[in-house]
């Protein structure tokens, strides 16, 4: 615990804090911008004694309901809120899984990127979210169960690591046993990772292969090509951009300007997960 430099990121944080911003009065003038200190205390419900101790750095180590209530009267965004308790010599507890949620912003972008092919992946290699042409390109996700749409299932438990019809099956498969012990590391008592992982050494001699040689290190895939089986083959740059707060990654599938493969995107993205030897 530090208390010193904790003592002074709460003054800090609660001299940022307008009572207006919290629901109370201004009242008469003020010697100090922000809050009074009896005022923190009474929004995280603990004594005005104790609140002051800790900005006088006298206080004993704080419990995680007085550091829940201190964050949420002074309004601490996520990364304040883990620095917090950093200060406090108690690191927030992670998630216990990889979380799956992906924030509208994220959705938002996905959308807006008409001419490429994008998709999130969780840390377990479940695409959780995509946009249209990432299904024409691909397949119709929406169509899929929670466990069809991990890439690694799909790769080592369907009988064709060349999952949609990628062209460098191999590379993919090692790439993505890596990045999975990885996230077993970091996700110990998740059951759904250690089911998954369970499934995958039950059902895939190559699977088990590659987890028993416990590489950990992934080396980006920065071209991968997709025998698409309506517009043929579709080679695309990937870039995979890390979202480090949510641990997930959003890929995305780009053409080169001018080149077959941008005109058989932008025919899928016309067409989309209809069939083109299917009268409409």
């Amino acid at each position: 615990m530090d208390k010193v430099e904790l003592a002074a990121f709460l003054r800090s944080r609660r001299e940022r804090v307008a009572p207006a911003d919290v629901g109370l009065p201004a009242g008469r003038r003020r010697r100090t911008p922000g809050l009074r200190r009896e005022e923190v205390a009474q929004l995280a419900y603990i004594s005005t004694e104790y609140y002051t101790r800790l900005e006088q750095a006298r206080a004993p180590h704080p419990s995680s309901e007085v550091l829940a209530g201190l964050s949420r009267a002074l309004r601490l965004n996520d990364a304040e809120r883990n620095y917090l308790h950093h200060l406090a010599g108690a690191p927030p507890a992670r998630p216990s899984g990889p979380p799956r949620e992906v924030r509208q912003s994220i959705l938002d972008l996905l959308d807006r990127l008409p001419n490429a092919a994008a998709m999130v992946l969780s840390a377990t290699g479940e695409i959780i979210a995509w946009n249209a042409l990432a299904a024409a390109l691909m397949e119709d996700f929406s169509v899929r169960s929670r466990k069809d749409r991990n890439l690694l299932r799909r790769a080592f438990l369907s009988g064709d690591k060349h999952v949609y019809s990628v062209v460098d099956g191999e590379r993919f498969a090692r790439s993505a046993v890596n990045q999975l012990r990885a996230t077993a590391a970091r996700y110990p008592d998740d059951p759904e990772t250690q089911e998954l992982i369970a499934d995958l050494l039950a059902g895939s001699l190559e699977f088990a292969e590659l987890w028993a040689a416990r590489e950990v290190a992934s080396e980006p895939v920065l071209c991968k090509s997709f025998q698409h089986p309506m517009v043929g083959l579709v080679t695309v740059n990937c870039d995979a951009l890390a979202i480090p707060d949510c641990d997930q990654q959003v890929i995305i599938y780009t053409a080169t300007p001018g080149s077959p493969s941008e005109e058989a995107l932008r025919l899928l993205s016309v067409v989309g997960t209809q069939r083109l030897d299917v009268p409409g």
